[in-house]
């Protein structure tokens, strides 16, 4: 008959290699066979290897030199996930320390190795529920290990043994840490499952509980140095459970993807509110980041968006042509309306207005005032995107008549008129009375900062004979070009610049790109949106990593803990989930309170009258981005924990 186990020439060594440590042997060549339905005791003192032979029994270490066999498998030719599953449908432990994890319920303990076995929540409940029952302990399934009593507490972890069958008990001093009456309460229970088929292994120093067993087998030194072979009258009472058939189980995949992510994050949250500040820590670097991240794009796309404003108010389409002295030395050019009529025959231009800009007194009864006064066409309002208000703006044929009209700023309007009609007023400018035909719009301040509303504007050929005193001359001071659309403006200035270079004979004027001046503006906001993203970024990446070294803490604080669920069958992916999912799940928190954060301050400013654009985008990817840290800074932790030896971690 094959053994159930089979061990021979086990031996285990710690320390040696690149440990740095002087290397200790603690088994010398054990040779062990175990049947189905055996009920043994392994005895022996303190640091006679008794314990280092059960991590071994129980897959929770591996042997130096021998081999194990498991029903006819070589042990030592599983992976990490196989090995867990042997943990977790084959074996089931109980410790002294009872190992129960201290934040979950009696229940949710039992239920363990069932969640990692792929049972679904209903049936595991119920499980758990009749083992809780069936050990006297039906109204302490919702207590924490901290409100049970010893005796409660190592029967509860016997029900966890056998929470997926647990045909091969492995009982670690399991009487070690009760009084005399759990302890017998305690080996009574192993007496029954002994009866009932399930294999028993004990571990013990107590040569008393030992002689309970049917099978008492003494260890001293590493060695095995006697075993008494069971009796016919200590023979189990049943048939012993059949070991699980390894080849068959295998290929099925007890994973529930829905139901492991419900498991994860249960306990994720649970850990959360248990170590608050731990967690509050964690949260403090991802909800500054988060909210700089969105306040930061706000600002800076409030601030784009003063930029494009601007642009519209005053033409992105917009150009100038200047009068200037040739490089190459002699007088200043002269830009004539002659020059202008062939400038707006081009077919990337759609407006052409001379302009004669100059200082003039201006007086209504007894008000005067120096101010801009500005000969142009009629086709200011339209160039510069600027509308009238109150009343009109003059007409081309009042331009030819020479008429006597004038158009004011808003300014200028409050200046004089202090809220009453302007309309059909006259004003005195120079020495000429010109009559108000009306108000432009409020403009605000210009590229310079200058205010663009206090000004007024009279027709070209009326400002140049009856204001300016050197007006004998039509041709303009400057002259103001409008492109058909904004993908013209380039090509534009190009073909003015070489028509106006064919004219002259020489380079004695230049062209002044407003659109291109307002689009390096808009760019250098966009560099400062950028800059100061990354340093809001930056500020998320130090949360990150501060997250990351929480995260570090807390695999080492939990360090049994993770023993614990290897023990109950985890494998290396659902311990490296749990923490991943924490991870996740801290940012995930920490990022939706960034983001009300960071709509609240945005909230604030605009109240306060700033120029702040909020963005679902920007908010998006400042979610998006704390997701994705808490992903990467929590790899590694997770990693870290799913990498711990079951036996080193239980040790933790």
């Amino acid at each position: 008959m094959t053994p159930l186990i089979e061990l021979r020439g086990i031996r285990k060594r710690y320390g040696g290699g690149s440990t740095g440590r002087p290397e200790v042997e603690v088994l010398h060549g054990i040779d062990l066979s175990i049947q189905a339905g055996e009920f043994v005791a392994i005895v022996g003192q303190s640091g006679s290897g008794k314990s280092t032979l059960m991590n071994l029994l129980g897959c929770l270490d591996r042997a130096s030199d021998g081999s194990y066999h498991f029903n006819g498998r070589d042990v030592a030719a599983l992976d990490a996930d196989a090995l867990a599953w042997l943990r977790r449908e084959a074996f089931g432990f109980v410790f002294q320390g009872y190992h129960l994890i201290a934040t979950d319920s009696a229940q949710e303990n039992v239920e363990m190795p069932a969640i990692y076995a792929g049972s679904a929540r209903p049936a595991r409940a119920a499980r758990a529920q009749a083992l809780l029952g069936r050990l006297g302990l039906a109204d302490k399934r919702h207590l924490r290990p901290n409100q049970l009593s010893g005796g409660q507490q190592q029967r509860v972890s016997i029900a966890r043994a056998l929470m997926n069958g647990g045909r091969i008990i492995l009982a670690d001093e399991p009487t070690g840490a009760l009084d005399s009456q759990s302890g017998a309460e305690v080996m009574a229970l192993l007496h029954e499952l002994a009866d009932a088929g399930h294999a028993i292994v004990l571990i013990t120093h107590d040569r008393k509980i030992a002689a309970q067993a049917r099978r008492v087998i003494e260890i001293r030194d590493g060695c095995i140095v006697s075993d008494s072979e069971p009796s016919p009258c200590t023979a189990p009472t049943q048939a012993a459970l059949p070991p699980p058939d390894m080849d068959e189980a295998m290929q099925k995949s007890g994973s529930q993807p829905l139901a492991d992510l419900r498991e994860a994050l249960r306990s994720a949250w649970r850990s959360m509110r248990i170590h608050r500040a731990r967690t509050a820590l964690t949260l403090l670097g991802i909800v500054i980041g988060v909210a700089s991240v969105i306040v930061m794009l706000a600002v800076g796309m409030g601030a784009r968006q003063e930029v494009v404003a601007r642009m519209g108010a005053m033409g992105a389409t917009v150009m100038y042509i200047n009068n200037r002295k040739p490089p190459q030395g002699g007088p200043t050019g002269v830009t004539t309306l002659a020059d202008l009529e062939a400038v707006e025959q081009l077919p990337e231009v759609a407006h052409a207005m001379p302009v004669a800009r100059d200082p003039a007194t201006v007086r209504y009864g007894n008000v005067a005032w120096q101010g801009d006064t500005i000969a142009a066409t009629s086709a200011w309002p339209a160039i510069h995107n600027w509308p009238v208000a109150q009343g009109r703006f003059f007409t081309d044929a009042e331009d030819a008549e020479l008429a006597p009209v004038v158009v004011i700023g808003k300014k200028v309007h409050e200046r004089f008129f202090e809220g009453r009609k302007a309309l059909g007023e006259l004003l005195l400018i120079g020495t000429t009375p010109f009559q108000v035909v009306g108000v432009m719009s409020e403009k605000g301040a210009g590229d310079g900062g200058q205010s663009q509303d206090d000004l007024v504007v009279v027709p070209y050929r009326s400002g140049i004979l009856r204001i300016f005193p050197n007006g004998k001359s039509f041709d303009p001071h400057y002259t103001v070009i409008r492109a058909r659309d904004s993908q013209s403006v380039l090509p534009a200035q190009a073909a003015i610049e070489n028509l106006l270079r064919l004219r002259h004979g020489r380079e004695d004027f230049y062209v002044a790109n407003a659109a291109a001046r307002l689009q390096a503006a808009a760019q250098a906001k966009d560099s400062m949106t950028t800059m100061l993203s990354l340093i809001a970024a930056v500020s998320l990446l130090v949360g990150g990593i501060g997250g990351m070294n929480v995260m570090l803490m807390a695999v080492k604080e939990r360090t049994r803990e993770i023993g614990i669920r290897m023990a109950t069958g985890a494998r290396q992916w659902d311990i490296q989930r749990q923490f991943m999912t924490e991870a996740v799940l801290v940012t995930m928190v920490g990022g939706t309170v960034g983001v009300f954060l960071g709509v609240l301050i945005g909230a604030v400013l605009v109240f306060l009258g700033g120029a702040v654009v909020l963005s679902v985008s920007a908010m998006l990817l400042a979610f998006g981005c704390a997701v994705v840290t808490g992903l990467v800074f929590g790899w590694m932790p997770a990693r870290q924990a799913a990498r711990l030896e079951p036996v080193v971690a239980l040790g933790g």
